[in-house]
């Protein structure tokens, strides 16, 4: 008597260049949605903070003006402004509008490119 083959394995590619535009969006929106929610605490701190005194308000706006600080509020820009547009987007997909396929890729195209748009401006504001 042979024993019984053993499973194989199984190896998941986890690499997302291979996804669609709508796959994409839907996972960044997790994502963002997630960090978003995760970075409150830090957005009350700093509020707190600029409004207890002048001199925390100094000490924040001296924080915001650093360059590095700067490339961070872009990075906290993209993921608003993504999880802002894909949740519109996923408003509309909600009352079936543009469900079917293509426009449902359009749309994901659209939300891809908004979000890094506003980044984008808001990059042009703050530099």
């Amino acid at each position: 008597m042979t024993s019984a083959p053993r499973p194989r394995p199984k190896y998941y590619d986890l690499n997302l260049l291979h996804l669609p535009p709508a796959g994409l969006v839907s996972i960044f929106h997790r994502v963002t949605g997630g960090l978003l929610f995760l970075g409150i605490p830090v957005l009350l701190y700093t509020l707190q903070l600029a409004l207890s005194s002048e001199a925390g308000f100094e000490t924040v706006r001296a924080c915001l003006t650093s360059p590095l600080m700067k490339v961070v509020l872009l990075g906290i820009t993209w993921l608003y402004a993504h999880h802002f547009f894909a949740g519109i987007r996923y408003l509309l997909l909600d009352f079936h509008i543009g469900i079917e396929k293509r426009p449902s890729g359009i749309s994901a195209r659209v939300v891809l490119a908004l979000g890094v748009i506003a980044t984008l401006v808001v990059a042009g504001m703050i530099w």
